[in-house]
């Protein structure tokens, strides 16, 4: 089914712009950095002790091959690896050791990266949610860049294209909420969506660019990548737009403390509740495992997405938990 064009662009012409800053649909309180040390002395970020997930390491043979049935494979975090046709397409690239500035403090990977750069197949496609280091990491980006250059293209929301023109990258297509960008030699359309969270990378540009989700549609196939987000209304609106996706990718974790977190990060139920909300035929969970960025233990947000699964009604597999590294195909996901 085509999306409701009409709706589109009526809810296009919403104003995110005010005062020189990009704002929320629905009003959301903003933690400043007295509050960040408020929850870092309460209960700051913690390892689970001897906590290791499962990792497994993709067939670079397979995934150097065309998709004829949609392909997803898991690379941490909000990485992913999308493939179908002649489409391969991440999502939020990170394969440093750190989300940081630096690398030799910060966030550190706790789950190790299972693949490099060097091993991926040809991408085609990049979508970026929002500036937020473990969201875009210029490491990353440079080496996608270099590798294949002239192949591949960087969606990035409004105000983000300027960090990539910074470092000479101009293969990039930047488009606001509501907008879509059409790949005619891909038969492919990437829709930017809009998301509940906020931007920055340094202490002066809070809010200066868009933070987004993306909705990216090949040869009638629906992918759905949420990004970072709180949950709000604007996801029933993206289900009423579309009426239908066919895969989503849906953050679980980074959730805790909820007094901190709640605006900018949605818990496991929720995340339930957007599954709903954008019908999808099926919903993968991300942004939990990788990184250790919240209070929440880290093996918390799978056992807490089950338990809000059974308390829903949703089936066991309409919303999936993959292994870092793993790799399903759509057939697959459907399964019982």
């Amino acid at each position: 089914m085509t999306p409701n064009r009409e709706r589109l662009a009526e809810l296009a012409r919403r104003s995110v712009f005010h005062k020189g800053k990009f704002r929320n649909l629905e009003r959301t309180p903003s933690h400043g950095l007295k509050d960040f040390f408020r929850w870092q002395m309460q209960s700051g970020p913690t390892f689970p002790p001897g906590k290791r997930f499962p990792l497994l390491k993709p067939d670079v043979h397979v995934l150097s091959a065309p998709a004829v049935i949609p392909r997803l494979t898991w690379l941490g975090h909000s990485s992913f690896l999308f493939q179908y046709r002649h489409c391969n397409v991440l999502t939020d690239p990170v394969f440093s050791e750190r989300c940081s500035p630096v690398q030799f403090a910060g966030p550190k990977r706790y789950t190790p990266a299972p693949l490099s750069v060097a091993e991926l197949p040809d991408i085609t496609h990049v979508l970026i949610s929002h500036n937020h280091y473990d969201h875009l990491d210029e490491k990353t980006v440079l080496e996608l860049d270099r590798r294949f250059s002239g192949r591949l293209t960087f969606y990035v929301p409004t105000g983000v294209a300027d960090w990539f023109r910074r470092r000479d990258i101009h293969s990039v297509v930047e488009i606001g909420w509501w907008q879509s960008s059409v790949d005619a030699t891909a038969s492919a359309e990437v829709f930017c969506l809009p998301a509940q969270h906020f931007s920055g990378r340094g202490p002066t540009d809070r809010n200066a660019s868009l933070w987004c989700s993306w909705l990216m549609e090949i040869a009638g196939f629906r992918l759905y990548f949420a990004g970072d987000t709180g949950y709000a209304s604007l996801f029933a609106d993206i289900g009423d737009v579309f009426d239908g996706i066919d895969l989503a990718l849906l953050p679980i974790g980074a959730y805790d403390p909820r007094w901190f977190m709640a605006p900018v990060h949605v818990a496991p139920d929720e995340a339930v509740r957007i599954h709903r909300d954008i019908r999808a035929k099926v919903s993968v969970a991300m942004h939990w495992g990788t990184f250790v960025l919240t209070s929440e233990p880290m093996d918390e947000p799978p056992r807490r997405l089950r338990q809000a699964m059974a308390e829903a009604g949703v089936k066991d597999n309409e919303f999936r938990v993959l292994q870092h590294g793993e790799t399903v195909d759509f057939t697959e996901l459907l399964k019982q």
